[in-house]
Parts: C-alpha cells; structure tokens; sequence
C-alpha cells in the first residue's frame, strides 16, 4: 500500500545531497566555489613575476616545494586594481591535479547549499563569462554567485596547462 509520499532515492540522493561552497569577496560581490577544490587558505605575500605574462596572472610562489602559478581574480575579471592587506588570501586550489592559487578580497564562511537555492544565471552583461556560472544563491540581503572554478581556470585564456581529466 502507498502513502502517496515515494520519491526517486536511487540515483536521485546524490542529485540532492546538499553542496558546499568557500565564499570570498571580490570587490563589492560575494563570490562561491565548490570547496572540495580547495587545498588551504594563506595570507597574501610576495610572488615572483613571471615576464610576459597577463596581468592577471601575478606570478609563482614556492609552497613546499611546490611552484604555484598565483592568479589575481580581481584583475582577472577586471574589477579594478587589487589593494593587498590583511583581509587579502590566496586560495589554493587542486584542479585537475595541479596546485593553482587565485587572490581573493577576503574570504567569508563555508556555506551549505541545496540544490534547489541555486537559481540559473540570467543572460546580462558582465565581465565574467556566464559559462563559468553554475547559478546564483539569494541568501538573506545577499546573493552569492557560484562560479565553476575548474572551467575558469582550465579556460584557454588562462594560459594553464592543467592535465585533462579522464
């Protein structure tokens, strides 16, 4: 006998299992990226410049023996010159196996998301390609938009050469 209350639990529960998302500032937006690709937090501090390369790309840092390419997402999507000081973190990332660190205004909380909280993007104009939006989360008086970090930075104009998943 049914109740009139089945659902799909199959393959559907990991379509519906909550998401978490680091969230960070960069300017006057909040901004969030899926926290499973991020490595560690650090303080900003001096990189060595890397001649010929875009703006953005702020240059290299040893992090334990590891060269990390450090990319300033201010600059990036074109929000204005960065103003490094304490509140400024590198976020590092592990995207398709490489270690990359992106700069960031400050960084806010660890938020939990359903599914249902992400609204698609609406197609305006904007500095950031909207193929590197999953969609956009109303929380309270704040929306925090959710960017696909791993399309962004395996983006050609990037200049990373991340291995490709297979």
């Amino acid at each position: 006998m049914s109740n009139g209350n089945t659902t799909h639990t199959d393959s559907a529960d990991n379509n519906q299992s909550p998401l978490e998302f680091l969230s960070f500032t960069l300017g006057k937006e909040e901004y969030g990226i899926d926290i499973q690709r991020v490595q560690e937090l650090r303080g900003y501090e001096a990189v060595t410049r890397i001649a010929n390369a875009p703006d953005f790309m702020k240059g290299v840092m040893n992090l334990r023996g590891v060269i990390v390419p450090i990319i300033d997402l201010r600059m990036k999507f074109e929000l204005g010159n960065a103003v490094y000081d304490d509140f400024t973190v590198v976020v590092i990332l592990n995207i398709a196996g490489q270690t990359i660190g992106i700069v960031v205004d400050s960084v806010s909380d660890v938020i939990t998301l359903e599914r249902s909280q992400i609204k698609p993007t609406p197609e305006i104009g904007s500095n950031i390609d909207a193929s590197f939006l999953i969609g956009l989360a109303p929380l309270d008086e704040r929306m925090l938009i959710l960017m696909d970090i791993e399309k962004l930075m395996s983006a050609e104009d990037m200049g990373l050469q991340l291995a490709q998943a297979m």
